[in-house]
């Protein structure tokens, strides 16, 4: 069955009256006081201004001159470590000092502000009966006695003297640190400068003697400790040292020499010497007698040293040389058959009988002697095989005495080590042994000058706070009275307005909740998902007519008011409050907000409601701003993206510098977003231009299930495919409703086309 042709009548953007310029409608000027206007309220108000400056002026004046002047005394300490190198221990020497760091210098100051060191201090000063510090002394008052009588407050003469000048003390008392530096100041406020003076010094004499006084009781509790502790460490060390030589006598482990051996042990090592001695004894005598043989078998018996060396030998020897001697010379002329030569061989021959005589008993003696050795090593084997037994069991003994004899030593080293510290505390617990490490680098002197009050400061003060107050003051008188500074007084008005205001407004461009017919040329109902709303065209306004402030019913605004009644139910039952207006490319407007669907609705709500509008894919911003884009990336707050439009309550929310697919790349952000946004307005409304390209398709597809309302404004039939894909797209987002905006004009044309009998289906809710 044919369609009927789709009609779309109605003014082009261009002939628009109700188009603006800029981006949003302009509807007067920008509210507030400009530096014109508020340079002649001031001038005119000037004696508001004058008279209450003047007044302060000069009661400032007389308080200073009435008020009693106090003067402020200050001393300074320096913090630094001051103990000499013969005062510390030994092992304190070799250590650096631990240098004083900002939290040391911290808790000085608080020491210096002590209430021990307070009450030294106003005993010394003599503050208790001071009527600048005591009040109290001159008598308690009628009020003072009545609170007493019923019990709300005590009897202040009952605390301690030093106790109720305390809070007086305190409040006069500061104590800091020169920048980061390791110097204290000390300063005191009193009526009295010589008074101030001598509180501030005395607080640094008492501080550097509290510093002094703890550093020799810290010495004086170690030398009593130390001292209580030796006596005893002293019998304890003589006891083991008894129980050590008991044991060792017990046992045999008597020790001789220098080494401390046991007894047994020097004599095995004894006896393993003399049994070397022996063998080496027992090794040399054989060594010799095997020698000795050897030679005498080779007839060299006179060559072997023992023999040589005897006298008897050595007389033979020289015998049997001279016998020689004479045997050859004799030689020369007898032959070996006379008897002289006979006689001399035989001679010859009885001296070498001799010697090897000689050197036989001498072989036999170095025999019996190494026999003798061998016999003694065998001896003194057998002594070391013994003593090595008695050794041996002596060592399980030996490992109880060690245990004894270590713990004797641990006890003589801790003496030791007592008493040297005994020594070094006793050093220091005298007076002024150990100086405090602190110095007072700076005394206080009687000031000249009063510290409070400074007049002139005070006075220029008064008067500068005096006068801003009373400009403020003229100009918050001004603003509440006239907020509008009387510039929209008449703005609207014309010669001639105010009749055609009179006269009942012409219908609206969208008019809702009215059904649209979605029928086809034989009348019968076309099956569409959705149930389309009916817009109305704008009724046309005459060149030159004034344009009214949002939300007011003129000719030329859109007739909302159904829409805006089913908005506000929803409203009331708590849903519905954000709002997605998508329009296609037949409903648009130009590129700001007039002729639109959104900028109408923005219009009448936000006179009457706090409403804010966001951009979701118009222009990009510039480099410079920031839009709805860098707020879900992070990458700008709420205050920087938030813009009022000027003249209007409405808020707005551009695009934004960064890409539009941050809308869709970061959901759980842009829902945050809304959720804020909806916490702090009442609507919110988001504007998707040509919502019917592919990029707003995405967009609608993403940020749809965030809405409570999407709103889809086009001029096609009801059964258009891309409207009836659109429609779809919107609800599958997960939107709470969808509804959809058409041209009353084309309706109408539709119904005259096919008769007055047509069937209305009701709009979807």
């Amino acid at each position: 069955m044919p369609r009927s042709p789709l009609i779309r009548p109605g003014p082009s953007p261009s002939s628009n009256p109700l188009a603006s310029s800029g981006p949003f409608p302009s509807s007067g000027a920008a509210d507030g006081l400009g530096l014109s206007q508020l340079t002649r309220l001031l001038r005119r108000s000037w004696r508001w201004i004058a008279v209450p400056t003047v007044v302060a002026g000069l009661s400032a004046v007389a308080f200073v001159q009435v008020v009693p002047p106090r003067y402020t005394g200050e001393a300074k300490i320096l913090l630094e470590s001051r103990e000499a190198a013969f005062t510390r221990s030994s092992q304190e020497r070799g250590e650096q000092a631990v240098p004083i760091d900002e939290q040391a210098v911290a808790s000085q100051v608080q020491v210096v502000m002590s209430r021990d060191l307070a009450r030294e201090a106003i005993r010394r000063l003599k503050l208790v009966g001071n009527a600048e510090f005591d009040p109290d002394v001159a008598g308690i008052g009628p009020v003072q006695r009545l609170l007493m009588m019923i019990g709300v407050a005590k009897n202040p003469l009952e605390r301690a003297p030093e106790d109720r000048v305390l809070e007086a003390y305190f409040d006069r008392l500061l104590v800091y640190p020169a920048g980061k530096s390791r110097i204290l100041t000390v300063e005191f406020r009193a009526k009295d400068p010589a008074l101030a003076a001598q509180a501030a010094n005395t607080i640094a004499e008492l501080y550097i003697a509290s510093l002094e006084a703890a550093k020799t009781d810290t010495a004086r509790y170690a030398s009593t400790w130390l001292g209580g502790n030796i006596e005893a460490l002293r019998t304890r060390l003589a006891e083991a040292e008894a129980k050590v030589e008991a044991y060792r006598a017990r046992h045999g482990l008597i020790g001789g020499g220098t080494a401390s051996q046991p007894l047994s042990a020097q004599q095995l090592g004894e006896l393993s010497t003399q049994l070397s001695q022996a063998r080496t004894v027992k090794a040399d005598l054989a060594g010799r007698a095997k020698l000795i043989k050897e030679m005498i078998k080779d007839g060299r018996a006179f060559e072997i040293p023992d023999v040589a060396n005897n006298e008897i030998i050595r007389r033979t020897v020289e015998q049997r040389i001279t016998l020689r001697g004479q045997l050859a010379l004799e030689s020369r002329t007898l032959l070996p058959a006379h008897p002289r030569i006979k006689e001399l061989t035989a001679q010859i021959s009885d001296l070498d009988s001799q010697i090897k005589a000689t050197a036989e008993r001498i072989v036999r003696t170095l025999e019996n002697d190494a026999r003798i050795a061998e016999a003694r090593v065998e001896s003194l084997g057998a002594a070391v095989d013994s003593q090595r037994d008695v050794v041996s069991k002596g060592n399980s003994s030996e490992v109880q005495l060690r245990a004894l004899e270590r713990e004797a030593k641990a006890q003589r080293e801790q003496l030791e080590s007592y008493l040297s510290r005994y020594r070094e505390a006793s050093a220091r617990d005298a007076e002024s042994a150990t100086p405090a490490d602190a110095r007072i680098v700076s005394r206080a002197v009687v000031p000249d000058v009063p510290s409070f009050p400074k007049k002139a400061p005070i006075i220029i003060l008064v008067v500068v706070m005096a006068l801003l107050f009373s400009m403020g003051g003229v100009i918050a008188r001004h603003l509440l009275v006239d907020p509008d500074n009387g510039r929209r007084r008449g703005e609207d008005e014309e010669p001639g307005a105010g009749a055609e205001a009179a006269q009942p407004s012409a219908p609206g461009r969208f008019a809702f909740p009215e059904a649209s017919p979605g029928l086809s040329r034989s009348g019968v109902a076309a099956a569409t998902p959705f149930e389309p709303l009916v817009a109305a065209a704008p009724a046309p306004v005459s060149p030159g007519r004034p344009s009214v402030r949002p939300g007011a019913p003129a000719p030329g605004r859109f007739a909302l008011d159904g829409l805006v009644s089913r908005l506000g139910e929803d409203a009331r039952a708590g849903i519905g409050r954000r709002i997605l207006l998508a329009e296609t490319g037949d409903q648009a407007g130009d590129d700001g907000l007039s002729g639109t669907l959104s900028g109408a609705l923005a219009d009448l709500l936000a006179p009457g409601a706090r409403t804010v509008i966001l951009d979701l894919n118009g222009p990009p911003c510039g480099a410079e701003d920031v839009g709805l884009t860098d707020l879900v990336a992070g990458e700008a707050p709420f205050l920087d993206v938030i813009q009022r439009v000027p003249g209007s309550r409405l808020d707005m929310v551009p695009r934004g510098f960064l890409d539009i697919d941050v809308l869709s790349e970061e959901p759980e952000a842009l829902e945050i977003t809304l959720d804020a946004l909806a916490q702090a307005y009442d609507w919110v409304l988001c504007r998707l231009r040509e919502a019917d390209g592919e990029a707003a398709r995405a967009l609608l597809s993403a940020v749809g299930g965030a809405m409570d309302t999407v709103v889809i404004a086009s001029n096609r039939d009801a059964d258009d495919p891309e409207l009836v894909d659109l429609y779809a797209l919107a609800e599958a987002s997960g939107a709470g409703r969808v509804l959809v905006a058409r041209d009353r004009a084309v309706a109408d044309m539709a119904a005259r086309d096919f008769g007055s009998d047509l069937e209305l289906r009701r709009s979807a809710a």
